[in-house]
């Protein structure tokens, strides 16, 4: 059997396939990202005669029924949905959705005497020579001859003969050729999105989650488009609330749904911690309840697959949606989501600049929801959620294989007592040989958005301390207010003194959160000369560098932000030593904070 057919059609029939529900476009019910000048030049290249590309429909395969019958699959268009819909938009006349889900048309105008598309402006309104909405011409009840002759007096330069044919040249868009290339059900994600990539002129890629959102929006039998449109609103809504109204307005079919009400919650909600796209809600829910990893096998699940006969069964696409639509139910959740943020806040994961991977967090949602379902107390849920954000993201777990360690993660978790899981990850990946020497080199980096240096300052976070030679601002507080790190050794003191690479100069050990009030005035100080200052002040009683006027208070401070004793007579020459030093404190400062969690 061949891996697909090339076969010829026209826009007319294609379009009529759509109508008709043989051929499913997914992405129509999305925004429609073209602009509208790329809509005027696919009608250009049409009426010119010009090629458009190919047009990728992918079957969905037969499944049998439980009476023994065969439902026959439906077309998924996988390529061409925005060529598709602007034809839709620009021919048909049908309204498409612009980036905030409101309805709006695409208008092209024509000038037949040029024989020029062009976007509808005023300008082109107020000029009798355009036709302002080419739609109006592919109306069934558009009438040549009326048209002819009212063009032909408002325009009597304008020869009748020319602009019929013109007109039937304009109206015989419609019957232009497109190629489309039917790819069998039976090709894997693997293969289909090979063939996309190559026959796809930008190289645009597909991801597992474009085709699970394909499948579902194509099976209106098991509440398939219900259960997109939950999926991509509740991403689209996470990061732009105002959006709402515009989705309730333009979608009254489903705003009527329980799974609207299901999200409504987000039209007041406001939180960059974590933001999840339409992928991310997908990877969650197919883990938590399939207990898999590759999305690749949840595409054949909602197609009907029995990975054992390799037959298409009717009673596992119905289950497959079924346990689908849970968990995103469960995902989209108020309770659900706000627990578990709360749950992230209370690690230190205070801000979204905090957070270095978001497949931690869909892990940790994913693990959430199931000892949810399980059963297990609130206190266990909370330690096994806490303690795994932070312990996947000192190993690095998820950075490479994410679907296998996904799959074997959860499946583990879904057998074993969270705190025996835990435990035995502690026992075998955060030995004292890790802290003590992996972490430790670690540590060794200027990466500004490092992992590492994010656990630090969630450990700062969580036991409540004070930024650097600060007695009331804390940490948390300038993480908040989009506060900035500063360097414990100036930047220029450093530069000057021969230290001039970012890498070295940035190190992460050189790195301490600081109102910039206290930074200003250590200007480009080495660290004896400021912190001389700050004794004196303390002798003093003067206020000078920040607000600490006990020998006390001092002492605290340095502890809390990882400042070695020695910092009190450190120059230039002493900078590594600092690294080192500071290195080996920060260590043990996250080490205690992960172990009190």
């Amino acid at each position: 059997m061949s891996n697909y057919n090339v076969n010829n059609s026209t826009v007319n029939a294609l379009l009529g396939w759509i109508d008709e529900g043989i051929v499913a476009i997914p992405e129509i019910q999305r925004p429609f990202v073209w602009s509208a000048t790329k809509v005027r030049d696919l009608l250009d290249s049409l009426y010119k005669d010009y090629p458009i590309g190919y047009i990728i429909t992918w079957q969905n395969p037969d499944a049998r029924l439980k009476d023994g019958t065969v439902s026959h699959g439906k077309k998924i268009l996988i390529d061409g949905q925005q060529r598709v819909t602007a034809l839709m938009a620009a021919i048909s006349g049908h309204e498409v959705l612009d980036g905030k889900y409101k309805k709006k048309r695409i208008k092209i105008a024509f000038h037949p005497e040029k024989e020029k598309f062009e976007v509808q402006n005023s300008a082109i309104l107020k000029d009798k020579r355009w036709i302002p909405d080419i739609a109006e011409i592919f109306k069934p009840t558009f009438s040549s001859f009326n048209f002819i002759t009212e063009y032909c007096n408002n325009n009597p330069g304008m020869n009748p003969d020319e602009l019929n044919r013109i007109i039937q040249r304009l109206i015989n868009i419609r019957h232009s050729t497109l190629g489309i290339i039917d790819l069998n059900h039976t090709l894997d994600i693997k293969m289909v999105t090979e063939i996309f990539i190559r026959i796809n002129s930008t190289g645009v890629s597909l991801s597992q989650a474009d085709f699970v959102m394909s499948k579902i929006s194509v099976n209106s039998q098991h509440d398939g488009p219900i259960i997109r449109k939950t999926i991509d609103y509740f991403s689209h809504l996470i990061e732009h609330p105002n959006i709402f109204e515009n989705i309730r307005a333009n979608d009254a079919e489903f705003s009527q749904t329980e799974a609207f009400r299901k999200i409504q919650w987000l039209k007041n909600y406001n939180s960059n911690i974590y933001q999840p796209s339409y992928s991310d809600v997908l990877r969650v829910a197919y883990t938590f309840k399939f207990l898999r990893g590759p999305l690749s096998n949840l595409v054949s699940l909602l197609s009907g697959r029995d990975f054992e006969t390799r037959e298409f069964k009717d009673e596992i696409i119905e289950s497959s949606f079924v346990d689908l639509k849970d968990g995103v139910m469960q995902f989209v959740d108020e309770t659900n989501f706000k627990r578990f943020l709360m749950i992230v806040k209370s690690a230190g994961m205070i801000d979204k600049k905090l957070v270095r991977s978001i497949t931690v967090l869909n892990f940790a949602y994913a693990l959430y929801l199931l000892l949810r379902e399980q059963n297990y107390s609130s206190s266990d849920i909370n330690h096994a959620v806490r303690k795994w954000i932070v312990a996947s993201t000192l190993t690095e777990r998820y950075s490479s294989s994410i679907e296998s360690r996904f799959s074997a993660d959860i499946k583990r978790f879904a057998k074993e007592n969270p705190r025996d899981v835990i435990q035995s990850v502690e026992n075998g990946e955060l030995s004292d040989a890790f802290w003590e020497n992996t972490f430790l080199e670690n540590l060794e980096t200027s990466t500004s958005n490092s992992p590492f240096f994010n656990l630090y300052v969630m450990a700062q976070i969580h036991d409540n301390d004070y930024a650097f030679l600060s007695k009331s601002i804390r940490v948390q507080q300038l993480i908040e207010e989009r506060g900035d790190v500063h360097h414990v050794f100036p930047k220029n003191y450093l530069q000057k003194n021969g230290f001039d690479h970012y890498s070295i100069y940035n190190q992460i050990a050189n790195y301490v959160y600081t109102e910039q009030t206290v930074n200003l005035v250590l200007s480009n100080q080495p660290p004896a000369q400021y912190m001389e200052t700050v004794k004196k002040q303390i002798g003093n009683k003067e206020y000078v560098i920040g607000e600490i006027l006990s020998e006390e208070e001092l002492e605290e401070n340095l502890k809390m932000n990882c400042i070695p004793e020695s910092i009190y007579e450190m120059d230039a020459g002493d900078f590594q030593e600092f690294l080192k030093e500071r290195r080996q404190l920060m260590m043990e400062k996250i080490r205690s904070y992960y172990f009190k969690l």
